[in-house]
């Protein structure tokens, strides 16, 4: 199946901090999934997509809570943040992909979140509730890529999950950039359990370890 360009809009970015940036936005036709995912055009992205460059690209996970609201039970919304800045910087994409809670929905990652609450981590939760650790897949994401014209990335992300897959799909990752570690007392232990149980590339203090 093969994806096309919808639409393209230039918007203006503000962040709670006061980073502003711009985005060319595209939106899709055609997408395995059928879902309304984005992809945020940032910096020099046009060279990226001619073939001039090397394009920085974040696939990123759409998390309500942690986006929107600033949610510290995860990383997801500095993540998010601090993608914006380093993709415009380099030149790149950042692609919103609507595929919340590791792709199980917003109402069964709040259920997931009840059972952490009682012990389980963030993948022994998921299974409780009868879903895979992580269904996620990235097949939109290889497909937004060839839409804009993009064979080949510098992948933004501390999953190799991610790396996998996209390569699998054709999409050539030629660096793996990890982004930055956003530790709280809130989701330490979703991110020890993230590095030892999945290998993401996050580089934890000892204190976060103990806890």
């Amino acid at each position: 199946m093969t994806a096309h360009i919808r639409t393209q809009v230039t918007v203006p970015l503000r962040f709670p901090d006061g980073y502003s940036t711009s985005a060319r936005v595209f939106t899709f036709t055609g997408l395995s999934d059928g879902r309304e995912h984005l992809a945020l055009g940032l910096g020099d992205w046009r060279a990226a997509a001619a073939g001039d460059a090397t394009p920085l690209v974040r696939p990123h996970s759409e998390c309500l809570t942690g986006d929107v609201f600033g949610s510290e039970r995860c990383d997801c919304g500095p993540q998010l943040r601090e993608a914006a800045e380093r993709i415009t910087t380099a030149g790149g994409f950042l692609l919103y992909l609507r595929q919340e809670g590791r792709g199980i929905g917003l109402y069964a990652k709040l259920d997931a979140y009840a059972l952490q609450d009682t012990g389980l981590d963030t993948y022994q939760a998921n299974l409780a509730l009868g879903h895979g650790e992580d269904e996620r897949d990235y097949t939109a994401a290889a497909q937004m890529l060839t839409a804009l014209g993009v064979s080949r990335i510098r992948l933004l992300s501390n999953n190799p999950d991610k790396a996998v897959q996209l390569g699998a799909l054709g999409v050539r990752v030629t660096d793996r950039v990890p982004t930055g570690v956003h530790l709280s007392a809130a989701n330490a232990r979703y991110l020890t359990t993230k590095r030892d149980h999945t290998a993401h590339t996050l580089d934890l203090p000892l204190t976060a370890i103990a806890s």
